[in-house]
């Protein structure tokens, strides 16, 4: 199974929906990437990760280019704004499926309201990867 998180950036959401993903079951082969990779991971979703058990530190912020001539069992796109477009992949692909999120790098205020809004995201990915993990992944395995 094989299964390619999909963001513009990769450098928050894709890469937290990446590390829950392979928390789940490290069976399966999970890759994140961005159709304008960043190149460097967001250091508010790495701390957010680790807070909750997961280390993503090692990841790499990837573009989509690396992937296209690979088979995916599924690509998911991550982006959830309105002011967003989502990344179209045209590579080999089983199962598009679209699983959106508020970008908490976006967020502004205090310090603390937006720590509070990569808590708030990072948790709606675990709970949203986590559903599609049981409903669509486990059982094709």
């Amino acid at each position: 199974m094989k299964i390619l998180v999909l963001c513009t950036g990769n450098s928050c959401r894709s890469q937290m929906a990446h590390g829950f993903l392979q928390s789940f079951d490290e069976n399966i082969t999970v890759c994140s990437a961005g159709t304008e990779a960043s190149g460097k991971l967001n250091q508010n979703a790495v701390k957010a990760m680790a807070e909750a058990g997961i280390d993503i530190s090692g990841h790499t912020s990837d573009s989509v280019q690396k992937y296209l001539n690979e088979e995916w069992d599924f690509v998911i796109t991550v982006c959830g704004g309105a002011n967003e477009s989502c990344p179209a992949f045209t590579g080999n692909v089983k199962n598009r499926l679209h699983i959106g999120f508020d970008d908490p790098s976006h967020a502004t205020g205090t310090d603390e309201f937006i720590w509070s809004e990569f808590i708030r995201v990072r948790d709606e990915i675990k709970e949203g990867f986590y559903k599609f993990y049981t409903e669509e992944v486990k059982p094709q395995l």
